[in-house]
């Protein structure tokens, strides 16, 4: 049964799975609506560090489920409500204040490699397939996917990845940056660079993210005030002082996010 399942490791590493197998993980509209859901609830659970995206089984996921078009987007209006779901999902990750990975097995294609593209990171396999084939569709990307696309490969490769509709192997898709590294097992890797960054503050990684969005995005302005605020907390709490002690006895810090 198509599903978003999501399960949080006593390390904070959480782990959400895209469950559609028997169509390469392609997602439904109520799936892409889970997608949203959870990464907003993922938000404000301390509990939860870091984040990887990944697929059940040996895809990541094959874009939008396709049957479903023609009761799903049969007209004008009903594309829009669909397309803001997906938009919703992709941007609930892209947003989210803290680090997400996509574990990359197989497909990664159309809303598939939107998903990627939204993450902060993309490790894949030698059998990994990127594309958005939005032109062999007459589909016209949405201006928040075609930012989020941009930003990650910026606008020559952009133009590239959505003028053509090509799929791209493993290795070119590294050379258009759709794709970060190349490893035998994506999950294993992703599961330990998660769990490295996990040790780490979680508001000083916080901040580096809410930060780096709003300067590739050009959107300084609107997090100025929030961002000094958190910088404030930082300064105030209890990891700061954590962190300090630690340094100066020479042993692990031990962060609690406060």
């Amino acid at each position: 049964m198509p599903a978003i399942t999501h399960d949080i490791r006593p390390d904070g590493v959480a782990i959400v799975t895209i469950s559609h197998v028997e169509r390469r993980n392609a997602c439904t509209q109520a799936m892409w609506q889970g997608l949203g859901q959870t990464f907003t609830a993922l938000r404000d659970d301390p509990k939860a560090r870091v984040i990887i995206l990944t697929g059940e089984g040996d895809h990541f996921c094959a874009g939008a489920d396709i049957s479903e078009f023609a009761t799903a987007r049969n007209n004008a209006e009903a594309a829009a409500i669909y397309s803001a779901d997906v938009d919703a999902a992709e941007i609930a990750i892209n947003t989210i204040p803290k680090p997400v990975i996509a574990a990359i097995r197989g497909s990664a294609i159309g809303g598939g490699c939107g998903l990627a593209v939204a993450c902060d990171f993309r490790i894949g396999d030698a059998k990994t397939k990127m594309g958005i084939p939005a032109a062999r569709l007459s589909v016209v990307y949405s201006m928040e996917e075609t930012q989020m696309l941009a930003t990650v490969v910026g606008a020559s490769n952009a133009k590239r990845i959505l003028f053509s509709g090509d799929y791209f192997e493993a290795e070119e898709a590294v050379e258009l940056n759709l794709l970060d590294e190349i490893v035998d097992d994506p999950m294993a890797a992703s599961l330990a660079f998660a769990a490295h960054i996990a040790e780490r503050a979680p508001l000083s990684v916080r901040g580096a993210k809410v930060a780096i969005n709003a300067i590739s995005a050009g959107k300084i302005a609107d997090v100025r005030d929030g961002y000094e605020d958190l910088r404030a907390l930082a300064s105030d709490s209890y990891d700061y002082n954590e962190g300090r002690v630690a340094f100066m006895e020479k042993r692990k810090p031990v962060f609690k996010g406060e």
